[in-house]
C-alpha cells in the first residue's frame, strides 16, 4: 500500500507545471543571473596578481638589476618588469599594459597616472629600494667588514604585506549568493510540505477529502506523501547543484558528496516546516501556500540571499537567530565545506538542521492525526 501511495503522490507532484517552474527553472535562472552579475568579480578585481611595472634604463644600476633579478625568481612575485625605452613605456603606460613606470637614472624616478593601490605598492617598493641602497652604500665606503651583517639584516625584514588564507579553503565572499541560492532551492521543500498537509485532510482540498474516505490507513497516507514530497524536491536539488557545480563552476569545496548532502538536508528541513505550518488551523491551501513562500524567502533574507552580508549583520546584533535559522543554518554547511579542512562546524550545523526536522514533522503529525470529520 505505501509504495502504491507513493507512486500516484511522485506522479501526481510532476504534473504540477507550475511546481515544475519554481522548483527547477527558478532556481537555475537566478543562479545564470548571479553569474552573469559578479561571477568573475572576485577573481577579476579582488584576487590579487603580478603588478606590471615597465622599466627604463638610462644608466645601469647593477644594485636594482639585481634587486629585479631576485623578485622575478620568487614562486609568486609582487611585480612582473618590463625593460623598454622611454617611449614604449609611455605607451604601455597610457594603454593600461603597465601599473607604473620606474626610471633608472642616477636616482630612481616613479611615473603613474593614477594614484591606487597598485600605484602605492610600487611606490612603496621604490622607497625601499632607494632607502636599503642607501643603507648598503654608506657602510660600504664607511665600515666595509660590516657590509656582510648589514646585508644579512635587510634581507631578513619580512614582508608588510602576505597573502595567507586562515583554512586554505575558497574566500570569495560572491560565492556566497550561490550558497544561498541552493538552500533557497532545497527551503522551496516548504511548498511540498504544506501541499502533503492540505491534501491528506478531508475539511481542506477534495484531494483530502477523497483520502478520508478511502480505506487507506491514515499514518502511512501521510508518510508516503512526505516521501514523494522528498523525492522530487532532492531532484530539483540535484538539478540546481549540479548546475552551479558543473556549468557555473562555483567552488564549493572538493567533497561533491557532501555538497549534494547538504541540499538533501536543506530539503528535509524545508518540506517538515512547509508540512508543520500546513497543518496548522483551517485556512485554505493557498493562503497557507503563500505564508510558507513568505516565511520561505524572509529566513533566506536573513541568510544573505538578497543582501550579502546580512547574515553578518544578524550575527552581530542577533546571533541567536542565526543558530535557528534553517536557511542559515543550511546555507552554514555549504559555507563549511568550501572553507573549512574539518567537519566540527559543518557537523554542529547538519545536528541543529535534524534537530529542527525533528521537531516540524512531530509537531505535523500531532496536529493531524486521528482527525474526524462531521460531513465533508
Amino acid at each position: 500500500m505505501f509504495l502504491h501511495n507513493l507512486k500516484y503522490e511522485l506522479l501526481s507532484n510532476i504534473r504540477m507545471k507550475d511546481f515544475i517552474f519554481w522548483m527547477m527553472c527558478f532556481p537555475i535562472a537566478l543562479g545564470t543571473f548571479f553569474y552573469l552579475g559578479f561571477g568573475k568579480v572576485y577573481n577579476n578585481e579582488i584576487v590579487f596578481s603580478k603588478i606590471p611595472v615597465a622599466v627604463v634604463e638610462v644608466n645601469e644600476d647593477e644594485v636594482f638589476n639585481t634587486t629585479v633579478k631576485s623578485i622575478e625568481a620568487e614562486k609568486d612575485p609582487l611585480f612582473s618588469f618590463t625593460y623598454t625605452d622611454k617611449a614604449e613605456a609611455e605607451k604601455l603606460l597610457k594603454e593600461g599594459d603597465v601599473e607604473g613606470i620606474i626610471t633608472v637614472d642616477d636616482d630612481l624616478s616613479l611615473t603613474f597616472f593614477k594614484s591606487e593601490i597598485d600605484q602605492t605598492i610600487i611606490k612603496s617598493f621604490v622607497e625601499q629600494f632607494v632607502s636599503q641602497k642607501a643603507v648598503i652604500t654608506d657602510i660600504a665606503m664607511n665600515a666595509p667588514e660590516k657590509l656582510p651583517e648589514v646585508t644579512e639584516k635587510l634581507n631578513a625584514v619580512p614582508d608588510a604585506i602576505e597573502n595567507k588564507s586562515p583554512s586554505g579553503g575558497n574566500m570569495n565572499p560572491y560565492d556566497s549568493y550561490f550558497q544561498n541560492l541552493l538552500t533557497m532551492t532545497a527551503l522551496f521543500g516548504m511548498i511540498t510540505g504544506v501541499l502533503c498537509a492540505t491534501r491528506n485532510q478531508g475539511n481542506l482540498s477534495a484531494i483530502g477529502a477523497r483520502k478520508s474516505i478511502s480505506p487507506n490507513y491514515g499514518l502511512v497516507r501521510l508518510i508516503s506523501s512526505l516521501t514523494a514530497a522528498f523525492i522530487t524536491q532532492i531532484i530539483s536539488v540535484i538539478a540546481a547543484t549540479t548546475f552551479v557545480l558543473f556549468i557555473l563552476k562555483i567552488n564549493l569545496g572538493d567533497n561533491i558528496a557532501m555538497v549534494y548532502l547538504s541540499g538533501a538536508i536543506g530539503a528535509l528541513v524545508g518540506i517538515s516546516i512547509g508540512f508543520f505550518i500546513g497543518a496548522i488551523g483551517r485556512s485554505s491551501e493557498r493562503t497557507k501556500g503563500a505564508v510558507s513562500t513568505t516565511v520561505m524567502m524572509f529566513l533566506c533574507f536573513l541568510s544573505g540571499l538578497m543582501v550579502g552580508d546580512m547574515k553578518n549583520t544578524v550575527e552581530e546584533h542577533f546571533p541567536i537567530i542565526n543558530r535557528i535559522n534553517p536557511a542559515a543554518l543550511t546555507s552554514n554547511l555549504f559555507y563549511c565545506l568550501s572553507l573549512y579542512d574539518d567537519y566540527n562546524r559543518y557537523m554542529e550545523n547538519l545536528l541543529s538542521l535534524m534537530i529542527i526536522s525533528i521537531l516540524f514533522i512531530t509537531g505535523g503529525f500531532l496536529l493531524t492525526r486521528r482527525k474526524i470529520y462531521e460531513n465533508l
